[in-house]
């Protein structure tokens, strides 16, 4: 089967029923709980899943993926493909057109020349844009009239929708931004924390790593929507209280990412007040190896490809951290049903998903200790192993969240078993997902030897995903700290598999290079993936129109959320 063939009728234009709404804000107040809070509104700008979400609510893209994970229009009138005539014959071109009428929240009109500066926006030399893979090969943004905007890629793309598609690459106002640009980005307050959008809200008040106030935009595209009139979207705390908030007092109404054990979960759910909602995508728990030293004595260029690590280049070491390691208990303890222990960090769809790493379920800690043995990791007096001087001291960071610390602390002790001496650090979730360049404890800036937290992609198609790892795309004081490449792993061979999915149609083969872009991080150890996460957040019983969305936003469809008398 060939991917272009796919895109001849693959544009599935599904409807989003809609509920029947009295009027918008007939609905009153809806009470969002994100337990890791957004540190800014532009999700250029971080690449933290609490910023691109609680975005989603204000800024949309032309296309975004449905619950099935099909692409469904937003600000553009159909997905364009070759049928339709929107995707060129030589796959080169593909061509936008706006719904007519479109405004932005002030009552200004979204044209052709937004989306134009949205793709300059994320490549403008010295910006840091956490999204750019979003935008590999576009040459250029072409703006014939206001409502069409035609893309050209230097290469021809069988898969040509990652600009503008999905909430990690929405459209921004060219007219708030047209000063933003560059190494000006971060230092545009006022914008970064309210821009100006054409989704369902508008932000009034945003304080950064703490609480959001929304209103309905009076500008919205449909005129009974949404049913609510404002949004509080309360940030930080914990897992625990977010879960109970909804669950158990009744006190919000959508609570995101209930990161518990099952039995956690299970108890809060008999409180009857509201209704867990899970399901499977791409979401990934794993182990970052930093290849680069983070020590403080590197100064500004520490954990920067300045500076190898001194221990962790060693492939013998991150294949015994990885071998010492139960994924199957972890997997256990800490999500039960709603995860599933993996080797791939590319786990969805089946057709990407690889079965030649499968040996990192077995743990092996015998298997461990000989590695490094035969590696010249030779056991100190006090159990740590050491060579030419070298100790292996590991400092181990991650979000403060208590199956997480469980996870830390479960490791720490098989890493010991081998010989591997760990100091554990957990940082504020708001801080340690936010994209502030001045902040020391944020997971770009990687200032540990190893870190823990999960990620996944928008859509069905990881072409782009997997283009996290290309070398451009290693975070540095350059780049803002962007950049998605956050274990800093760079070898020539894996950008040329890159470069090769981009140009290839045939849907077999692109599933063969994701497969090989897969086990070239699995088996050289870039990574140690453990739990294959569902997604799992709740809802209170009042609330209507919630639709589990694993392959976009979850707030994808807040424009359809009512109360339920």
């Amino acid at each position: 089967m060939k991917l272009r063939h796919a895109l001849l009728g693959a544009a599935a234009v599904t409807a989003l029923a809609p509920a029947a709404f009295a009027e918008r804000g007939s609905d009153g107040q809806v009470n969002i709980i994100y337990w890791q809070a957004p540190s800014t509104m532009n999700p250029y700008l971080s690449g933290g899943t609490k910023e691109l979400e609680a975005a989603s609510l204000v800024l949309e893209p032309l296309a975004r993926y449905d619950q099935d994970g099909n692409m469904v229009p937003f600000l553009a009138e159909s997905i364009p493909t070759v049928e339709n005539g929107g995707v060129s014959a030589d796959l080169k071109t593909v061509t936008w057109k706006l719904k007519p009428g479109l405004k932005w929240a002030d009552g200004s009109p979204v044209t052709s020349a937004d989306v134009k500066f949205s793709w300059q926006y994320c490549t403008a030399e010295g910006g840091g844009c956490a999204q750019s893979e979003k935008y590999n090969d576009v040459a250029d943004v072409e703006t014939p009239d206001e409502l069409t905007a035609i893309v050209h890629f230097s290469v021809a793309k069988p898969f040509p929708y990652g600009p503008f598609v999905g909430a990690q690459a929405p459209i921004i106002q060219a007219a708030q931004f047209a000063d933003c640009l560059g190494a000006k980005a971060p230092e545009c307050t006022d914008a970064n924390f309210m821009p100006q959008g054409t989704g369902p809200f508008t932000v009034t008040d945003f304080r950064p790593n703490d609480v959001i106030q929304m209103k309905a935009n009076p500008n919205y595209r449909d005129p009974a929507k949404p049913a609510f009139a404002t949004v509080t979207f309360k940030g930080g705390g914990d897992a625990m209280a977010a879960g109970r908030s909804v669950l158990e007092t009744g006190e919000f109404d959508y609570a995101w990412n209930l990161q518990l054990a099952p039995d956690v979960l299970a108890n809060m759910a008999g409180a009857g007040k509201g209704q867990i909602v899970s399901g499977f995508g791409t979401l990934v728990e794993r182990i970052m190896i930093n290849f680069t030293d983070p020590a403080p004595s590197h100064g500004d260029r520490r954990s920067t490809v300045d500076h190898p690590h001194p221990f962790l280049t060693d492939m013998a070491v991150r294949k015994a951290l990885s071998m010492a390691i139960d994924r199957e208990l972890l997997t256990e303890i800490g999500y039960g049903e709603a995860g599933r222990a993996t080797c791939n960090v590319l786990p969805a769809p089946e057709i990407y998903r690889s079965t030649a790493n499968d040996a990192c379920l077995v743990q092996d800690i015998e298997g461990a200790k000989k590695l490094l043995d035969e590696a010249g990791w030779v056991p100190g007096a006090d159990g740590v192993r050491v060579k030419d001087g070298m100790r292996l001291s590991i400092l181990y960071q991650t979000s403060t969240n208590a199956v997480r610390q469980d996870f830390q602390a479960l490791i720490k002790q098989w890493w010991s078993e081998i010989g591997v001496e760990t100091e554990l650090r957990n940082i504020d979730a708001s801080v340690f997902f936010g994209g502030d360049p001045g902040s020391p404890d944020t997971f770009q800036k990687f200032y540990a030897d190893v870190e823990m937290y999960a990620n996944n992609f928008d859509g069905t198609d990881p072409e782009s995903y997997m283009a996290n790892w290309l070398c451009k795309e290693i975070p540095s004081p350059e780049t803002q700290w962007q950049g998605n490449n956050i274990n800093r792993y760079c070898t020539e061979a894996y950008d040329a598999l890159v470069a090769e999915m981009a140009t290839t149609g045939e849907l077999e083969k692109r599933a063969e290079l994701a497969k090989a872009m897969n086990d070239m991080l699995m088996q050289d150890y870039a990574l140690l993936p453990l739990v294959d996460r569902g997604r799992v957040s709740a809802h209170s019983n009042s609330l209507g129109g919630v639709i589990l969305n694993t392959w976009d936003s979850e707030l994808w469809n807040a424009a359809d959320w009512y109360r339920i008398k």
